[in-house]
């Protein structure tokens, strides 16, 4: 646990969904925001179950000792490939885990999003957002792109058919100099593609305020571009991170209200 954060009211660029109620977001990775993949857990305390659809289809890890860890707790693992492990995490996400070596200093090598066509989707992230091309497979309708060598990449997977967001809501983030959120903007204006959340100011309560641009890709996959001076300062790893977040799991009686009342919390 990297840090832990808990808002009162949904976030004015839908960062936890089209939700207004009370959430909260946890980052979670392998090291530091600044140099490592990190993913944002986000729970909306008045919502019990999410339908998922076919855009988010995994997130792949080379790690034996993520092999090791899933056989010692005895958590279900499905060998889809030689040496690479399919596991579900509560809520139906799926991860790959590579029974290699990790080699590098984050384990996560890449993650998955589905889309309706890949040539369109390589030409909105290489041709626009300016990613370089690693892999292009027309025969698995599949390519892997990234912005550099040692970073995750992203591999785009054509779902033979649209894209089904469900009622999860994601979208991934980049950070570059603030400087050229403005760019990013005027360039997707011009070139008529959808902007979710023009440039905005984000508040975080006692820590820096971020600026984001939220983009859409031609599937509706939101991409975030956020200003990296302040978000460097944002993302700092909180020592309290890991009990911030215990703190308010034990404070979160949501489940145990509804059950009192007799009520189901709402389904998504």
């Amino acid at each position: 646990v990297l840090r832990h954060e808990e808002f009162e009211e949904g976030c004015k660029a839908t960062c936890n969904g089209p939700y207004d109620g009370k959430w909260s977001k946890t980052m979670v990775g392998y090291g530091p925001e600044d140099n490592h993949f990190v993913a944002e857990l986000t729970y909306n305390y008045g919502i019990g179950e999410y339908r998922l659809g076919n855009d988010f289809l995994g997130i792949t890890l080379v790690s034996r000792q993520a092999v090791s860890n899933a056989k010692k707790m005895e958590w279900p693992l499905k060998e889809v490939t030689s040496g690479v492990f399919e596991a579900e995490a509560p809520g139906g996400y799926k991860f790959y885990l590579e029974d290699k070596e990790q080699l590098k200093k984050d384990p996560v090598w890449k993650v998955t999003l589905g889309v309706s066509d890949l040539q369109k989707s390589v030409s909105y992230w290489s041709g626009l957002l300016g990613m370089k091309i690693y892999e292009k497979d027309e025969e698995k309708q599949r390519a892997l792109l990234g912005y550099a060598d040692d970073q995750c990449k992203l591999e785009l997977q054509a779902v033979g058919g649209a894209v089904d967001h469900g009622t999860a809501f994601g979208r991934i983030a980049f950070s570059c100099p603030k400087q050229e959120l403005p760019n990013i903007e005027a360039l997707m204006k011009k070139e008529g593609q959808k902007i979710v959340t023009p440039l905005v100011s984000l508040d975080t309560p006692g820590k820096a305020t971020v600026q984001v641009v939220i983009l859409a890709d031609p599937d509706g996959h939101e991409i975030c571009f956020v200003g990296d001076e302040a978000f460097r300062e944002l993302s700092q790893v909180d020592p309290n991170g890991d009990k911030l977040l215990d703190d308010a799991m034990a404070a979160d009686n949501s489940d145990k209200w509804f059950a009192e009342h007799n009520r189901k919390k709402v389904s998504a």
